[in-house]
């Protein structure tokens, strides 16, 4: 009882540091937590995708040793340190049903991309594969959302959009100025969440942003050309490069 209320006033939290008020277009604190934990999780991904970077991209090795079950261990170590739920044990966690219903299928679709692109990852005398945290979630959205019909997927905004189905629609693009803002927490997962369309939905999103690790590509100088071949953006670190955005359905 005392973890659930710790969990409540959390979210409680959440909601006053991103501006939004309790009020009839919110959703119940367990849809929230459920987006949340969703879209912790698919950012988790991408992070084991970005600690395995120079794996990946090591020319002088071909089999990796990078598999499903490999990524899947170091998923639930980053996601348990994140979110504080045990995926190893997620029946006896105080998270809400609709989430022990979907984080598993999430896992599922994660470990699906990464053994899709093993002949890729395990490719001898190449750098570069293609491979990276944010093609890691794009695929890995697109697999979830067809599996569960649970709306997932990266977005940001026309500036920095390298592929075109990750296109911010005009919830996302409203709430990414809100993320962009210089006095938006860069700490912590702190979310935007709104219900819509009279209350039938919810909407999750988390804002990503760039570490070190994506100056490479994202940074500066901008409009050189980085290592996939994409102008640089002239990024620094600790700014807005988009979100992962959850739609949830409340029927």
């Amino acid at each position: 009882m005392k973890k659930r209320a710790l969990i409540l006033a959390t979210l409680f939290s959440v909601l006053l540091v991103t501006g939004m008020a309790a009020g009839p277009a919110l959703a119940s604190p367990d849809a929230i937590e459920t987006g949340r934990l969703l879209a912790i999780l698919l950012d988790s991904g991408r992070g084991v995708l970005a600690a395995n970077q120079p794996l990946i991209n090591d020319p002088t090795k071909g089999d990796k040793g990078f598999t499903a079950d490999v990524f899947e261990k170091q998923l639930q170590e980053k996601f348990k340190t994140r979110a504080g739920v045990d995926l190893a044990n997620l029946g006896s966690a105080t998270v809400p049903a609709e989430a022990k219903k979907l984080l598993p299928q999430l896992v599922e679709a994660s470990k699906q991309t990464v053994t899709k692109n093993q002949a890729v990852i395990n490719v001898a005398g190449k750098g570069y594969k293609g491979f990276t945290p944010a093609h890691f979630g794009t695929q890995t959205a697109a697999a979830f959302s067809a599996k569960t019909g649970t709306y997932m997927k990266q977005t940001t905004t026309d500036g920095l959009l390298r592929n075109p189905s990750n296109k911010a629609d005009d919830f996302e693009a409203t709430v990414l100025k809100k993320f962009a803002d210089a006095s938006y927490p860069r700490a912590g997962d702190k979310i935007i969440s709104e219900g819509v369309e009279g209350g039938k939905s919810l909407r999750v999103l988390l804002p990503l942003f760039y570490g070190k690790g994506c100056l490479g590509c994202h940074g500066e100088p901008k409009g050189e050309k980085d290592i996939s071949g994409y102008k640089k953006e002239g990024a620094k670190e600790g700014d807005l490069g988009g979100a992962i955005s959850v739609k949830l359905s409340l029927k």
